[in-house]
């Protein structure tokens, strides 16, 4: 898990899953976007490599990257015993939110003054 979360520590690294989630794509496609070298973005697959994320596929001097999920389920499950806070944090916002609406009365729309012009 600790390779994982310093793969994920990064948002460039962030970046180039969410690129590879839709499909593979080439090392030079995913070093598109950024304004860091080819070299820098290479870098940072090679980690999201180590840390299993990634797998690459050489063919001669051409590197496609794919996504690979798998390592980020046991991230998931630990991060996910938390939410029990947060959830109950949402719990005592709707409930302060629903006693807020129900104490205050209900407004009436009034009908606006007519206007009257003096010429």
């Amino acid at each position: 898990m600790d390779r994982v979360f310093f793969a994920l520590a990064d948002p460039v690294r962030r970046r180039i899953l969410e690129e590879l989630d839709e499909e593979p794509k080439l090392v030079s496609e995913l070093a598109a976007p950024f304004d860091i070298s080819l070299q820098a973005v290479s870098r940072h697959i090679q980690v999201l490599v180590r840390a299993g994320l990634i797998s690459q596929e050489r063919t001669g001097r051409i590197s496609r990257c794919s996504l690979v999920a798998g390592p980020m389920f046991p991230v998931a499950v630990w991060v996910n015993r938390y939410s029990k806070y947060w959830q109950e944090q949402f719990d005592m916002l709707a409930a302060a939110l629903q006693a807020i609406e129900e104490d205050q009365p209900r407004r009436r729309k009034r009908p606006a003054a007519s206007r009257q012009r003096t010429s």
